[in-house]
């Protein structure tokens, strides 16, 4: 029963547009009401009609130990008694600075702001303030946020420059962004063939917004070549898979030292925060040490500050829980991939510590064209409506990756799987 989601959305449509303040929520991609959630309990979801659901998505990732972790919960509920928000310094933006640092070799200084968009931006804005450079690299099905420069589409050329892909975002805004396509060595190259004014490229090193597609070993190792030949600066956007793929996110799994990292999502357990970091020479030119100017009234939020440093302290103190997480990503993967070829489906899976992906498709997509080409979209979105209805909440299209998070057994995953293959046979 979905009658009180029906309504509320019918109810949300007449004062917010198209129901929603994040568009996938709106469930376009696979079809049907979007479940309106009233509370999360641990693995689960619980909707307003009392219906319950074993939750892969997680808040889009940084509920690494699921809702309402009650070390976290604690944390939040102290720090609300003291008051919501300050817009003045506070000893928690330092002591959360320094869990980050601690674990990065490459990173003396962190920035809070208080979304991924916003990290990504200010991120941008410091690498061409520091290389006095105007163009930026990045690829295609790698999501930064909704800041104009990034918003671009694909020229006629393989290596082009983006035109604007929303109403609203003037061309003059997008000129500067050259677009490549993601894991291609040779088109990243002709980028800086073309244009000697290149500042940075912004990379997700394991993409999560085109499903999951990790970067390949030496493309990674190419951006940090050219960028260090060039004078430009390597911006990984670990908004996503920072903390998640590891303890030390995409640097973990490659070892390759980017020049900017941004944070998000998990680095507030689920609190609106974002963050960008580097080595103090960088830092040192963004305001009020340098010229590059960033600045945010509710950067560093106390609250956003509390859930994120016990977060993340209970991480460092229990590292094993990623292997832990990804033995549990294995199982639901693998699993899919055998019940979809019992019953002659193809499915290509795969995961990055916590973080799973798996793709409707004969063959592995390594970009965002083949994810297009190689996926049968309507597949998913029929196994997303059947197995929603059997209670399991996966990411409602297949351009976002699935997460799993400490409080989801193996049990679980099991009743998951035996959903999956009944499924699976009317696919």
């Amino acid at each position: 029963m979905f009658d009180k989601s029906i309504e509320a959305y019918e109810d949300a449509k007449k004062v917010i547009p198209g129901g929603v303040d994040s568009p996938v929520r709106a469930f376009k991609s696979v079809g049907g009401t979007p479940p309106f959630i009233q509370k999360g309990e641990g693995a689960f979801l619980i909707d307003i009609d009392g219906n319950k659901y074993l939750d892969f998505v997680q808040s889009w990732g940084p509920l690494i130990f699921g809702h309402c972790d009650s070390d976290i919960e604690n944390a939040v509920i102290e720090t609300v008694k003291k008051g919501l928000s300050f817009g003045a310094p506070t000893l928690l933006e330092t002591q959360l600075a320094n869990e980050i640092v601690e674990m990065y070799d490459n990173i003396d200084k962190v920035r809070f702001v208080s979304s991924g968009t916003e990290a990504v931006m200010s991120a941008i804005r410091l690498a061409r303030g520091v290389t006095g450079k105007n163009d930026i690299i990045k690829f295609e099905g790698n999501y930064h946020g909704h800041s104009d420069s990034l918003l671009v589409q694909a020229g006629s050329g393989m290596a082009t420059f983006g035109a604007p892909s929303s109403p609203g975002v003037p061309a003059d805004l997008t000129k500067h962004t050259l677009l490549c396509e993601y894991n291609n060595i040779e088109n990243l190259k002709k980028c800086f063939e073309d244009s000697s004014d290149i500042a940075c490229i912004i990379v997700e090193p394991i993409a999560g917004n085109m499903g999951l597609v990790p970067g390949d070993i030496e493309f990674l190792k190419q951006c940090r070549e050219l960028c260090t030949k060039n004078g430009a600066l390597l911006i990984f956007d670990e908004v996503m898979s920072g903390f998640r793929a590891s303890l030390t996110g995409a640097h973990g799994v490659v070892d390759i030292k980017a020049d900017i990292i941004t944070f998000g999502k998990v680095i507030g357990a689920g609190m609106p925060v974002g963050a960008f970091a580097s080595s103090k020479e960088i830092m040192g030119n963004l305001s009020p040490e340098g010229a590059v100017y960033q600045a945010g009234t509710l950067s560093g939020n106390p609250v956003a500050m509390a859930a994120g440093l016990v977060s993340l302290q209970k991480l460092k103190a229990n590292p094993s829980i990623y292997d832990e997480l990804n033995k549990k990503a294995l199982k639901l993967v693998n699993g899919l991939k055998d019940v979809a070829t019992a019953n002659n489906i193809g499915l290509q899976v795969d995961t990055r510590g916590s973080m799973f992906g798996f793709f409707f498709a004969d063959k592995q997509p390594k970009n965002f064209k083949e994810v297009s080409e190689f996926c049968n979209f309507e597949r998913f979105a029929k196994f997303h409506h059947e197995m929603i209805k059997k209670g399991f909440y996966f990411a409602c299209s297949q351009y976002e990756a699935g997460f799993i998070c400490a409080a989801i057994t193996e049990e679980m995953i099991d009743e998951c799987l035996a959903a999956a293959n009944e499924v699976m046979k009317s696919l």
